[in-house]
C-alpha cells in the first residue's frame, strides 16, 4: 500500500487502518474530473465478516468517483464495495518463500 500511495503522489505517512475501517490520503497535485483534489483510500475489512449488519454509510467516505481505493480483505464486503465503485483490478499477494512475495493481478 505504501508503495502504491507514494506512486500516486501521497507524501504524508501511510499507516495501516487495521484498528479503524480506513485511512484517506491526499494525492499531491492529483485532480478528479470535477477539479477536486484526488484522494487515495486504504480500507481494511479484515475485522468484518460481512457488511450486512454495518451502517450502510460505513464506506461512503472511502469509495467514490474522485477516490482511488485499495481494499484489503474484501471477502466480507465485495458486493458492497463493487456497488460503490468500479473495481479496476484485483491484486493478490502470495508468499513466494522467505521474504519474497508474488503479486498476482486478476
Amino acid at each position: 500500500m505504501r508503495g502504491a500511495a507514494r506512486q500516486l503522489g501521497v507524501s504524508v505517512p501511510v499507516t495501516s487502518p487495521t484498528f479503524t475501517i480506513g485511512q484517506r490520503y491526499p494525492a499531491a497535485g492529483g485532480r478528479g474530473a470535477d477539479g477536486r483534489a484526488l484522494v487515495i483510500s486504504h480500507v481494511d475489512l479484515y475485522r468484518l465478516g460481512s457488511l450486512t449488519d454495518e451502517d450502510p454509510d460505513l464506506l461512503d467516505e472511502y469509495l467514490g468517483p474522485e477516490t482511488i481505493s485499495f481494499v484489503e480483505w474484501p471477502q466480507g464486503g465485495e458486493d458492497a464495495v463493487s456497488a460503490f465503485a468500479h473495481v479496476a483490478a484485483r491484486v493478490r499477494l502470495e508468499h513466494a518463500g522467505g521474504e519474497c512475495r508474488r503479486v498476482v493481478f486478476e
